[in-house]
């Protein structure tokens, strides 16, 4: 299988850069200086990873990974020069996967693609599956997400942090395992991710007790999803 990696930046001796380190990982490496060119090149490609800088021109990478996302739940990770809390939230609830914050060192790159790379192999290797509650339905095979039979509009890691929790009804999840499963042992981001993403989670749902379904912060050990109706 040619694992295509599509890196879109336009400032290209980042690019030539990382291209050596990459292709020792066995992956090819695909190219783009703007987002126009990026979305192109996904089209072409159909890229298994994809490395988006946020400052190109035409349509910078906040956009192209929105439009990407339309279509597609490629694994994205956001390359910017951004380091604020606010920006890496924006970041995430564009659809990215991760974000690495610049200057950033060659290896640190390389063992993010393939802590994700590894997560996306071990998922093609599972059973279909979804998980159906009173009102709630989760398809984990197509990333959707339905309440009373209506489409909710949650991200890509929002909806496997709560496929992770729903398949353990009523057992505590700790902060330490969302974070392995879903980000990966290799994650070097900040851990409170987790707690933002939940936080989202429930407004969208509107997750509580009188609806049966809640995901209740248990202090010190981590996350429960509790209903009543298992």
């Amino acid at each position: 299988m040619t694992k295509n990696i599509l890196i879109a930046d336009d400032n290209i001796e980042i690019i030539k850069i990382l291209r050596p380190y990459i292709r020792k990982e066995g992956f090819t490496v695909i190219s783009a200086l703007n987002g126009k060119e990026a979305l192109d090149k996904f089209e072409q490609y159909n890229p298994q990873i994809i490395l988006l800088d946020i400052m190109m021109p035409i349509f910078d990478g906040m956009e192209v990974c929105k439009l990407i996302r339309l279509k597609s739940n490629t694994p994205i990770i956001m390359i910017t020069a951004r380091s604020e809390d606010s920006d890496k939230i924006w970041g995430l609830n564009s659809g990215a996967d991760d974000y690495i914050v610049k200057p950033f060192s060659p290896g640190e790159v390389v063992a993010r693609i393939k802590a994700v790379f590894r997560r996306i192999t071990a998922h093609k290797n599972n059973e279909p599956s979804i998980i159906k509650y009173q009102h709630l339905e989760l398809d984990i095979d197509n990333y959707s997400v339905k309440l009373d039979g209506v489409s909710v509009n949650l991200t890509k890691k929002e909806i496997e942090v709560l496929w992770v929790l729903s398949t353990y009804p009523n057992k505590i999840v700790s902060r330490d395992t969302l974070l392995d499963e879903i980000w990966g042992i290799d994650y070097f981001g900040d851990p409170r991710t987790v707690d933002t993403h939940i936080k989202r989670i429930r407004a969208k749902l509107q997750l509580s007790e009188q609806y049966n379904r809640d995901i209740k912060t248990i202090w010190g050990m981590g996350y429960k999803f509790e209903v009543k109706d298992v």
